[in-house]
Protein backbone atom coordinates (compact mmCIF):
# COMPACT_ATOMS: atom_id res chain seq x y z
CA UNK A 1 0.00 0.00 0.00
CA UNK A 2 1.04 3.73 -1.09
CA UNK A 3 0.41 6.79 1.38
CA UNK A 4 0.24 9.90 0.30
CA UNK A 5 0.61 12.34 3.46
CA UNK A 6 1.20 15.89 4.77
CA UNK A 7 1.43 17.50 8.18
CA UNK A 8 -0.96 17.72 10.44
CA UNK A 9 -3.23 21.07 10.39
CA UNK A 10 -3.11 20.93 6.86
CA UNK A 11 -3.08 24.19 4.68
CA UNK A 12 -4.01 24.49 0.62
CA UNK A 13 -0.37 23.98 -0.24
CA UNK A 14 -0.35 20.94 1.97
CA UNK A 15 -3.54 19.77 0.06
CA UNK A 16 -2.24 20.64 -3.44
CA UNK A 17 1.01 19.38 -2.98
CA UNK A 18 -1.00 15.68 -2.04
CA UNK A 19 -3.30 15.76 -5.04
CA UNK A 20 -0.32 16.50 -7.38
CA UNK A 21 1.73 13.43 -5.67
CA UNK A 22 -1.12 11.37 -6.15
CA UNK A 23 -1.07 12.56 -10.43
CA UNK A 24 2.46 11.22 -10.21
CA UNK A 25 1.72 7.89 -8.04
CA UNK A 26 -1.89 7.78 -8.89
CA UNK A 27 -2.54 3.91 -6.89
CA UNK A 28 -1.54 5.71 -3.58
CA UNK A 29 -4.16 6.33 -1.21
CA UNK A 30 -4.17 10.50 0.51
CA UNK A 31 -4.69 10.52 4.27
CA UNK A 32 -4.80 13.52 6.25
CA UNK A 33 -2.36 12.77 9.09
CA UNK A 34 -5.03 15.06 11.38
CA UNK A 35 -6.70 18.12 11.68
CA UNK A 36 -6.80 20.62 8.85
CA UNK A 37 -7.02 24.49 8.76
CA UNK A 38 -10.05 26.13 8.74
CA UNK A 39 -9.74 27.61 5.52
CA UNK A 40 -9.55 23.85 4.51
CA UNK A 41 -12.56 22.71 5.44
CA UNK A 42 -14.19 25.58 4.80
CA UNK A 43 -13.05 24.63 0.60
CA UNK A 44 -14.36 20.93 1.23
CA UNK A 45 -17.46 22.35 2.26
CA UNK A 46 -18.02 25.07 -0.15
CA UNK A 47 -16.71 23.54 -3.24
CA UNK A 48 -17.66 20.76 -5.89
CA UNK A 49 -14.50 22.06 -7.69
CA UNK A 50 -12.47 18.51 -7.29
CA UNK A 51 -13.77 15.11 -6.29
CA UNK A 52 -10.36 13.46 -4.22
CA UNK A 53 -10.96 10.37 -2.44
CA UNK A 54 -9.62 10.63 1.38
CA UNK A 55 -9.23 7.64 3.38
CA UNK A 56 -9.44 7.97 6.98
CA UNK A 57 -6.12 7.33 8.59
CA UNK A 58 -8.08 5.18 11.67
CA UNK A 59 -9.28 2.90 8.41
CA UNK A 60 -5.54 2.21 7.30
CA UNK A 61 -3.31 -0.98 8.26
CA UNK A 62 -0.02 0.27 9.10
CA UNK A 63 1.21 -3.29 8.65
CA UNK A 64 0.28 -2.92 5.36
CA UNK A 65 2.09 0.31 4.42
CA UNK A 66 5.28 -0.11 1.97
CA UNK A 67 5.64 3.31 0.65
CA UNK A 68 5.18 6.88 2.29
CA UNK A 69 5.00 9.57 0.33
CA UNK A 70 5.65 12.48 2.50
CA UNK A 71 4.83 16.23 0.83
CA UNK A 72 5.35 19.58 2.70
CA UNK A 73 6.50 18.05 5.77
CA UNK A 74 9.91 15.85 6.99
CA UNK A 75 9.28 16.34 10.96
CA UNK A 76 7.87 13.28 12.23
CA UNK A 77 6.29 15.05 15.12
CA UNK A 78 3.60 16.63 12.40
CA UNK A 79 2.82 13.50 10.26
CA UNK A 80 0.79 11.96 13.39
CA UNK A 81 0.12 8.17 13.90
CA UNK A 82 2.45 8.18 10.43
CA UNK A 83 5.66 8.49 12.81
CA UNK A 84 5.25 4.73 14.01
CA UNK A 85 6.32 3.43 11.22
CA UNK A 86 8.83 5.58 10.10
CA UNK A 87 11.86 3.41 11.15
CA UNK A 88 10.06 0.28 10.18
CA UNK A 89 12.27 -1.98 8.45
CA UNK A 90 11.92 -2.11 4.93
CA UNK A 91 9.38 0.99 4.64
CA UNK A 92 10.01 3.29 1.11
CA UNK A 93 9.80 7.13 1.89
CA UNK A 94 9.79 9.80 -0.73
CA UNK A 95 10.00 13.07 0.52
CA UNK A 96 8.30 16.08 -1.47
CA UNK A 97 9.17 19.60 0.52
CA UNK A 98 10.60 23.40 0.71
CA UNK A 99 11.20 23.32 4.29
CA UNK A 100 15.33 23.18 4.57
CA UNK A 101 16.56 20.19 6.22
CA UNK A 102 16.85 20.08 10.40
CA UNK A 103 18.96 17.81 12.05
CA UNK A 104 16.46 15.50 13.24
CA UNK A 105 14.09 15.44 10.16
CA UNK A 106 12.99 12.12 8.38
CA UNK A 107 15.30 10.78 5.75
CA UNK A 108 13.44 9.36 3.16
CA UNK A 109 14.85 6.57 -0.47
CA UNK A 110 13.83 9.59 -2.63
CA UNK A 111 14.15 12.89 -1.53
CA UNK A 112 13.05 16.11 -4.01
CA UNK A 113 13.39 19.20 -1.35
CA UNK A 114 14.01 22.30 -2.35
CA UNK A 115 13.88 26.10 -0.72
CA UNK A 116 11.06 27.26 -2.40
CA UNK A 117 8.10 29.46 -1.27
CA UNK A 118 5.65 26.87 -2.14
CA UNK A 119 5.87 22.70 -2.01
CA UNK A 120 3.23 23.28 -4.78
CA UNK A 121 5.79 24.48 -6.76
CA UNK A 122 7.96 21.47 -6.87
CA UNK A 123 5.33 19.61 -8.08
CA UNK A 124 3.92 22.30 -10.84
CA UNK A 125 7.89 22.48 -12.19
CA UNK A 126 7.64 18.59 -12.33
CA UNK A 127 4.30 18.58 -14.07
CA UNK A 128 5.77 20.91 -16.93
CA UNK A 129 9.07 19.09 -17.38
CA UNK A 130 6.93 15.75 -17.84
CA UNK A 131 4.26 17.43 -20.10
CA UNK A 132 1.80 16.46 -17.53
CA UNK A 133 -1.92 18.10 -18.32
CA UNK A 134 -3.95 20.10 -15.67
CA UNK A 135 -7.23 20.49 -16.04
CA UNK A 136 -8.04 24.13 -14.78
CA UNK A 137 -9.74 22.96 -11.39
CA UNK A 138 -6.38 20.97 -10.59
CA UNK A 139 -4.53 24.02 -11.67
CA UNK A 140 -6.81 26.56 -9.71
CA UNK A 141 -6.24 24.02 -5.99
CA UNK A 142 -2.33 24.39 -6.94
CA UNK A 143 -2.51 28.10 -7.49
CA UNK A 144 -4.39 28.25 -4.07
CA UNK A 145 -1.31 26.29 -2.35
CA UNK A 146 1.22 28.64 -4.37
CA UNK A 147 -0.77 31.63 -3.66
CA UNK A 148 -1.52 31.00 0.32
CA UNK A 149 1.85 30.03 1.15
CA UNK A 150 3.68 32.82 -0.31
CA UNK A 151 1.12 35.57 0.59
CA UNK A 152 0.37 35.90 -2.98
CA UNK A 153 3.51 36.30 -4.30
CA UNK A 154 4.59 38.75 -1.67
CA UNK A 155 6.45 36.88 1.42
CA UNK A 156 10.06 37.56 1.52
CA UNK A 157 10.53 33.32 1.17
CA UNK A 158 8.78 34.14 -2.58
CA UNK A 159 10.83 32.46 -4.99
CA UNK A 160 11.35 32.90 -8.77
CA UNK A 161 10.14 29.77 -9.57
CA UNK A 162 7.31 30.22 -7.63
CA UNK A 163 6.26 33.17 -9.81
CA UNK A 164 6.96 31.45 -12.83
CA UNK A 165 4.83 28.22 -11.45
CA UNK A 166 1.91 30.33 -10.69
CA UNK A 167 2.31 31.91 -14.36
CA UNK A 168 2.02 28.72 -15.72
CA UNK A 169 -1.19 27.55 -13.68
CA UNK A 170 -3.02 30.47 -15.12
CA UNK A 171 -1.90 29.16 -18.57
CA UNK A 172 -3.63 25.81 -17.45
CA UNK A 173 -7.02 28.08 -16.52
CA UNK A 174 -6.41 28.06 -13.00
CA UNK A 175 -8.81 30.77 -11.27
CA UNK A 176 -7.96 33.17 -9.55
CA UNK A 177 -11.47 34.89 -8.17
CA UNK A 178 -11.99 31.13 -6.67
CA UNK A 179 -7.89 32.04 -5.40
CA UNK A 180 -8.81 35.24 -3.71
CA UNK A 181 -12.09 34.08 -2.57
CA UNK A 182 -10.62 31.28 -0.71
CA UNK A 183 -7.36 32.94 0.86
CA UNK A 184 -8.47 36.20 1.82
CA UNK A 185 -9.19 36.54 5.53
CA UNK A 186 -10.05 38.72 8.44
CA UNK A 187 -8.71 38.20 11.62
CA UNK A 188 -11.42 37.85 13.90
CA UNK A 189 -11.31 39.76 17.81
CA UNK A 190 -9.11 36.80 19.61
CA UNK A 191 -6.83 36.35 16.83
CA UNK A 192 -6.59 40.29 16.64
CA UNK A 193 -5.65 40.41 20.59
CA UNK A 194 -3.26 37.97 20.25
CA UNK A 195 -1.55 39.54 17.24
CA UNK A 196 -1.32 42.78 19.51
CA UNK A 197 0.17 40.70 22.09
CA UNK A 198 2.65 39.47 19.46
CA UNK A 199 3.09 42.75 18.48
CA UNK A 200 4.12 43.99 21.81
CA UNK A 201 6.34 41.28 23.17
CA UNK A 202 8.37 41.18 20.16
CA UNK A 203 12.47 41.34 21.02
CA UNK A 204 15.09 41.57 18.10
CA UNK A 205 18.52 39.65 17.91
CA UNK A 206 21.14 39.28 15.86
CA UNK A 207 22.61 35.36 14.39
CA UNK A 208 25.36 35.47 12.00
CA UNK A 209 24.10 38.76 10.81
CA UNK A 210 20.57 38.12 10.46
CA UNK A 211 18.00 39.97 12.17
CA UNK A 212 15.12 37.70 13.56
CA UNK A 213 12.54 38.98 15.63
CA UNK A 214 11.10 36.65 18.29
CA UNK A 215 7.67 36.93 19.96
CA UNK A 216 5.16 35.06 22.71
CA UNK A 217 1.50 34.68 23.14
CA UNK A 218 -0.55 32.72 25.19
CA UNK A 219 -4.03 32.14 25.76
CA UNK A 220 -6.32 29.75 27.96
CA UNK A 221 -8.47 29.17 24.73
CA UNK A 222 -7.43 27.22 21.36
CA UNK A 223 -7.52 29.72 18.54
CA UNK A 224 -7.73 28.40 15.20
CA UNK A 225 -5.59 29.44 12.03
CA UNK A 226 -2.09 30.47 13.87
CA UNK A 227 -0.39 30.68 10.28
CA UNK A 228 -2.71 33.44 9.87
CA UNK A 229 -1.39 35.48 12.64
CA UNK A 230 1.94 34.64 11.71
CA UNK A 231 1.53 36.03 8.39
CA UNK A 232 -0.20 39.15 9.60
CA UNK A 233 2.97 39.21 11.69
CA UNK A 234 5.59 38.81 9.04
CA UNK A 235 3.94 41.65 7.02
CA UNK A 236 4.04 44.05 9.84
CA UNK A 237 7.84 44.15 10.25
CA UNK A 238 10.66 44.21 8.13
CA UNK A 239 12.80 41.41 9.98
CA UNK A 240 14.56 39.03 7.60
CA UNK A 241 12.82 36.23 9.64
CA UNK A 242 11.61 35.52 12.79
CA UNK A 243 10.08 32.56 14.81
CA UNK A 244 7.08 32.10 16.82
CA UNK A 245 6.84 29.29 19.01
CA UNK A 246 3.38 28.68 20.40
CA UNK A 247 1.94 25.99 23.46
CA UNK A 248 -1.14 26.03 21.51
CA UNK A 249 -2.46 22.31 20.30
CA UNK A 250 -1.44 23.54 16.75
CA UNK A 251 2.15 23.05 17.59
CA UNK A 252 4.91 25.72 16.31
CA UNK A 253 4.92 27.55 13.42
CA UNK A 254 8.06 28.69 11.72
CA UNK A 255 8.48 31.70 9.00
CA UNK A 256 8.98 32.18 6.47
CA UNK A 257 7.34 28.99 4.87
CA UNK A 258 5.64 28.27 7.37
CA UNK A 259 3.88 25.11 7.14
Amino acid sequence: MEIITCHTNADFDALASMMAARKLYPDAHIVFPGAQEKSIREFFMRSTLYAMEFDRIKNIDMDKVTRLILVDTKNRDRIGKFAEIIDRPGLEIFIYDHHPFAGDDIRGSFERVEQLGACTTIFAEIFQKKKINLTPIEATIMALGIYEETGSLVFASTTPRDISAAAWLLSKGANLNIVADFITRELDAEQVSLLNDLLKSMSAYFFDGIKVAIATASTNRYVQDLAILTDRYATSRTWTSFSVWSGWRTGYTWWPGAA
